[in-house]
């Protein structure tokens, strides 16, 4: 890779953003959705914006070709994403996933290329950076060398185009205080990588049970073959639908009366939404996050997935809160305020400014 220059002036307005993040089964898709928002956040203040890397599931693709953001191959190593970079007179590269050592960064801003790269706590934080980003509410900035930058918390939360759009919808939209029936949404990641569907579906159709009120579940699944046995003894007046990766996730979870998710990035947009949420604690990385909207009373805790592959205490104390917060309205929109209050939409437009404020 050779050196050049930083675009300065009216070049650096429409210069190159490379994003370098992959998004499979197996890892999930929150590193590329919020990728997608700094993307868009970028587009519309006409720079031109390239990501490096596998993007497996077709509407993960697409939703970043829909945005206008040019794809490239995955690159190998980070000789290869710097050899992009130099092709591309990028200014800016940034760094999304956990399993990239700092020889990325390191080799980046060798060669004059700022880097950002965007953790959650410890996870990523080893990255070699000019800017770390740390999206999570209740983050705090972690410490970092003179001539580096961290950011954290909920000023710093990224949101799609699409999610911003329902925001200021769900704003003036009055939710019923009680239904008939409850629309409820279960989702648990793009693709469901920690197979939590099938686990925790069944002790959302026994809270309805147990909170004697009328539900249609929507489950968002790769594979719905878990749900024939169920769909055979549904409690009275519940309904079970089943359903494989959707685009439009946030205007779905904006017509519910209860989202029930994994506590990932996508818990940011129920809360940035106004939406009545409950949180899963699937993996190790989102550990922090579960704690954090739990202490805060923003969404109701269901549990951590480890916990709840034991039928026991786990699983009948996840069942009589989800009881509780089916059969509480009142208690369902207070949370979902106080996380409205918190995410006010606008960490793009920061984290954005933060990057293009980078100099080398």
């Amino acid at each position: 890779m050779t050196t050049q220059p930083s675009p300065t002036g009216a070049d650096r307005a429409t210069s190159a953003i490379v994003l370098r993040t992959d998004a499979t089964a197996s890892i999930g898709v929150g590193h590329a959705m919020r990728l997608l928002a700094l993307a868009q956040e970028f587009i519309a203040r006409g720079r031109s914006v390239h990501l490096a890397g596998e993007l497996a599931l077709d509407w993960v693709e697409r939703s970043y070709r829909d945005a206008g953001v040019t794809l490239h191959t995955r690159p190998d190593d980070p000789a290869a994403l710097g050899d992009l970079a130099d092709r591309l007179a990028a200014s800016f590269v940034v760094i999304d996933g956990y399993d990239f050592g700092p020889s990325w960064g390191a080799h980046l801003r060798r060669h004059g290329l700022p880097v950002t790269a965007m953790v959650d706590g410890r996870f990523g934080a080893d990255q070699d950076a000019d800017l770390y980003v740390d999206q999570n509410p209740g983050a705090t900035p972690r410490k970092v060398e003179a001539g580096r930058q961290a950011l954290a918390g909920a000023p710093y939360t990224l949101f799609r185009d699409d999610v911003l759009a329902l925001r200021k919808e769900v704003a003036g939209r009055a939710r019923p205080g009680a239904r008939e029936r409850l629309s409820v949404l279960a989702v648990f990641g793009g693709s469901d990588p920690m197979g939590a569907a099938p686990l925790v579906a069944p002790i959302v159709l026994q809270a309805a049970a147990a909170a004697g009120v009328g539900m249609d579940l929507t489950v968002v699944t790769p594979d719905d073959a878990w749900a024939a046995p169920l769909r055979e003894d549904l409690p009275v007046d519940v309904t079970l639908t089943t359903t494989g990766p959707v685009t439009d996730l946030a205007a779905r979870a904006a017509r519910s009366d209860l989202v029930v998710t994994a506590s990932g990035s996508s818990v940011w947009e129920l809360l940035c939404l106004g939406v009545p949420t409950a949180v899963v604690c699937v993996i190790d990385n989102q550990r922090l996050g579960y704690d954090m909207v739990i202490e805060a009373d923003l969404a109701l805790g269901v549990g951590h997935l480890d916990e709840l592959h034991a039928v026991g205490t786990s699983r009948e104390d996840a069942t009589r809160r989800l009881a509780s917060a089916l059969g509480d309205p009142r208690a369902r929109e207070a949370r979902a305020q106080r996380g409205r209050e918190l995410l006010d939409g606008d960490g793009r437009r920061r984290v954005a400014d933060a990057i293009e404020a980078l100099r080398r």
